[in-house]
């Protein structure tokens, strides 16, 4: 039989894919009070009844030993008892008592939280300093590999790269529609390797959670062997409270407020949340439209990088208890205003790298729209293609920007799919394409009629 843990290579094996905490083997290694884990315990027991010992463990992320310790206690308390005794050890059923039942009342109608097990502060804030020190950098090799083949500027790439790898804040400015998003977000795809996230933080006697499935993705699927493995040995060895993500990418946008940026008290949950820069450490923080936020961009830059400069995130409970966490997500600003305008001297020199992102060559913008017509479908044409830069890009003086061809097509599926058609590249559909993305006098090629005119008017308004 072949040996999962030699057939792959150690540098293959721990590539981007950090320890995760050890399994703790009793209720002293959890670093929680046990009349916390009782507490926990009861709460599920009383929301779902009689319970197997393996479905608990999954549920509270306990490891079996930890919870025996813990069951053995609430039994021994009359708080709980076993309903049902199989053959093996774990094949037991645990209910809670009358008394217990009464205790899991009292404690819920104090706090609701009944998710898994939280981990200590401390022991969150040591993983995130270790795990931040052991991520990969990016490296010129890195852009030139994701960007190959793209219209990007060298220029834009070589700065752009350099204050990821630098990890210092990236403002991409320039006008709408040249990219900058799209931009953003590849260059999230450029922070390779995995986290580990806890669902939960005990600070003080609050849990704050912290594991966001809408942002802390699986990790990509790994070799049959080594995936194989891995689980095996993290069944055995690794503290369930974590799990292993993708470096998270947060896009934030103009509906961005202050109150975001701060712990959000669930009182439902009965948990804090953190907030969502806090969530993205180890990855990537996108705020997209600065400027255009409900808080100011020179105060919005501010509370985003003082953390980045000290290191560490100063964070609030209600009733005034403050606690420090680590601060290492990385920071790209998007914006389609003027940099000069937007903030001052002072604030445009927190931003470690300017980037402009304009118009592209005619060539480069040629390329991108062949690109995106193989990616939609549609077949390319070249004398349609030679229309549209050089009659209607060139005839109104719009500047070939990397976002129009998506645009562009978009449009030109839309209105084929509208007509029950396969779409098609031609004048034609270019000039219907132009005149609803910019309400230009640009005439439809087959506006002959009444209808069709008035298809123009409301293309050119709408």
């Amino acid at each position: 039989m072949m040996d999962l843990h030699t057939a792959v290579p150690d540098s293959e094996r721990t590539e981007g894919l950090p320890d995760l905490p050890t399994q703790p083997k009793t209720v002293r290694d959890t670093g929680l009070d046990l009349g916390l884990l009782a507490e926990l315990a009861a709460k599920h027991l009383f929301g779902a009844g009689r319970t197997h010992l393996p479905v608990l463990t999954t549920r509270l992320r306990l490891s079996i030993n930890v919870l025996r310790e813990v069951l053995d206690f609430m039994v021994a308390e009359g708080l709980a008892e076993v309903a049902w005794r199989g053959e093996s050890d774990i094949d037991v059923q645990y209910q809670l008592t009358g008394t217990g039942r009464q205790r899991a009342v009292a404690w819920l109608e104090r706090s609701p939280y009944a998710g898994p097990a939280p981990v200590p502060l401390e022991t969150y804030r040591a993983l995130l300093q270790r795990q931040a020190a052991r991520l990969p950098s990016v490296m010129a090799d890195d852009v030139a590999a994701e960007f190959a083949g793209d219209c990007l500027p060298a220029t834009v790439r070589r700065l752009a790269g350099a204050a990821l790898h630098a990890h210092r804040p990236l403002l991409l400015h320039g006008p709408s529609g040249s990219g900058k998003t799209h931009l953003a977000r590849r260059l999230g795809r450029l922070l390779q390797g995995c986290v580990a996230v806890p669902h939960a933080v005990l600070v003080g006697q609050e849990i704050m959670q912290v594991f966001d499935a809408a942002l802390h993705q699986p990790p990509p699927a790994l070799p049959a062997a080594l995936s194989h493995a891995r689980a095996v040995g993290e069944r055995r060895s690794s503290d369930t409270r974590w799990t292993l993500c993708r470096r998270p990418v947060l896009h934030l946008g103009a509906d961005l407020a202050a109150d975001m940026l701060d712990l959000r008290l669930d009182a439902f949950a009965g948990c804090y949340h953190a907030p969502a820069h806090v969530k993205a450490a180890g990855g990537l923080v996108i705020v997209d439209d600065l400027g255009r936020q409900r808080i100011g961009a020179a105060a919005l830059l501010n509370r985003l990088t003082q953390p980045l400069d000290t290191g560490s995130e100063q964070l609030a409970l209600q009733g005034g208890h403050t606690f420090a966490v680590p601060c290492d997500a990385r920071m790209i600003f998007v914006t389609n205003l003027d940099p000069a305008v937007l903030l001052d001297p002072s604030s445009l020199r927190r931003l470690g790298y300017k980037v402009h992102v304009g118009p592209i060559g005619a060539a480069a913008y040629r390329a991108l729209f062949r690109q995106q017509c193989r990616g939609c479908g549609i077949e390319p044409d070249e004398a349609a293609l030679d229309y549209l830069v050089d009659a209607l890009h060139g005839d109104s003086g719009q500047p070939l920007l990397a976002g129009f061809p998506h645009d562009i097509l978009a449009r030109i599926a839309d209105f084929a799919a509208f007509e029950g058609r396969h779409p098609v590249l031609s004048a034609a559909a270019l000039d219907q394409a132009w005149a609803s993305m910019f309400a230009t006098d640009v005439p439809l090629a087959d506006a002959d009629t009444e209808d069709d005119a008035a298809v123009t008017l409301y293309a050119r308004i709408g």
